[in-house]
This record gives structure tokens, sequence and C-alpha cells, in this order.
């Protein structure tokens, strides 16, 4: 939804995945909208990192939007949440979006305009600043940890003059959420609005966010959750 996004509003998209047959079929479809590319890198490891990074360097002079979206969750009883889960998660979520700044800097700093600086959007959660009930312990610090990443990155890149933002989004269907709304489908009625995001919801923050309109906004965290991390009496 974020690549289909930019496309519809102009941009040419470059998506990675870890499969190459997944990450072909989803660039031929988006190609009916725009300019899409596709580059194969598992992002959970540095070598990864490395291979996307050098492959951008390669086919690109510039870039002036880098959407971290990779994410990764581990759900387990706490009496047997297992070590590794911790590793695996604040890797995926909070050391891979660093990693990714900080090799692609130089695209992103050639990339930014007088008046539209380059862009760079991490995807938290509302499980970033809300609890849940849910036993998925590494996620919600990940998250959170990512969103002040974000804040942290925003005053780090702006002499020059690049913005870091994040959009926290509440309960929306994706092959990661399928088996939670499976079997939590009460899921979608506990936030305010009383419904799961949909793909516009998600799409339209990050095009406010990248577009003219978002120019002057750095080191925000904006929730589109439906009001879910509002709390409310019983």
């Amino acid at each position: 939804m974020c690549a289909g996004a930019l496309l519809d509003h102009g941009a040419s998209v470059v998506i990675t995945s870890r499969r190459a047959d997944a990450g072909t079929q989803a660039a031929a479809e988006l190609s009916a909208r725009g300019s899409c590319d596709h580059i194969v890198a598992d992002l959970s490891h540095q070598e990864g990192i490395r291979l996307l990074s050098e492959q951008l360097h390669q086919r690109l002079d510039s870039l002036q939007i880098l959407v971290n979206n990779a994410g990764i969750t581990w759900g387990a009883p706490f009496d047997e949440y297992p070590p590794e889960a911790w590793a695996k998660v604040l890797q995926l979520n909070v050391a891979t979006p660093f990693e990714l700044v900080r090799t692609t800097a130089d695209l992103l700093r050639a990339g930014a305009r007088d008046g539209d600086p380059a862009r760079v959007v991490n995807i938290g959660s509302v499980d970033g600043h809300a609890v849940s009930h849910f036993e998925n312990y590494a996620y919600p610090p990940a998250k959170a940890a990512l969103h002040h990443l974000t804040r942290a990155l925003a005053l780090h890149m702006a002499p020059d003059n690049i913005t870091v933002n994040c959009i926290a989004p509440g309960p929306i269907e994706t092959k990661m959420t399928a088996g939670l709304l499976t079997s939590h489908p009460d899921v979608m009625s506990r936030n305010l609005l009383g419904r799961l995001a949909e793909p516009d919801d998600i799409a339209g923050a990050l095009v406010y966010l990248t577009a003219r309109a978002g120019a002057y906004v750095t080191g925000a965290v904006i929730p589109v959750d439906g009001g879910l991390a509002i709390p409310t009496w019983a």
C-alpha cells in the first residue's frame, strides 16, 4: 500500500523482499501504476542490508524517500518466551532501519532540495505507545524504540535537509496480522472507530509526510489507529 500510494502520486519506486517470487509478482502488479523496480534482500541480516544499499547506489544517483517498513513479531507464552526472539525482533524492527538510513544517507542528501527535504518514514505501531494483552513481549519495546529512534534521527539528519517521521498504525489486515485477527476478531471493535484500518488510511499518512504539505514536519510519530491508544474508563 505504501508503494502503490507513492506510485499513484508520481514517484518511481524500488521495493524489496526476501523472496524473489513474491517481489517479482508485487513489482509486476505495481508496475501497472507507475515505474516499479525490485531488489531481493533479506533485511534481517547485515548482509541483506549491505546488498540493498549497494544495489540502490548502483541504480540511483539520489533518493528522495526511504520507507522503513520491514518488521517481525514473535508471540509465545511468558514462561516459554525464547531469548532468541529479542535478538531477531530488535534487529529487524530497530537496527535495520537505522542501518538503512546510515548506509543511504549520501543518496538522501543528494535527493534533498531547498524547501523539499528528503524524507525517511518509519512504520511503527500502536504497540509502541500502548500496552496490549497479547504475549508478543519483544515487539512493543522494539516499536517503542523505533519511535524514539525516529526522533533521534530527525535531530541528526536535520542539518542535511532530511526529515524523519514515523507512522504508528493500529490493527490492519496483513499477512503478519492474519492469525491474530482470526483468533481475536474483536480486535477490530476495540478502537473508537470500531473498524480495522483500510489501506488508504495508512497511505494517506505516508502521502502527507512525503508531499509538500509535510515538508515542515520532522520527528513526529503519527498514530493511525482509530483511537485505539486513547485510554477509556470501563
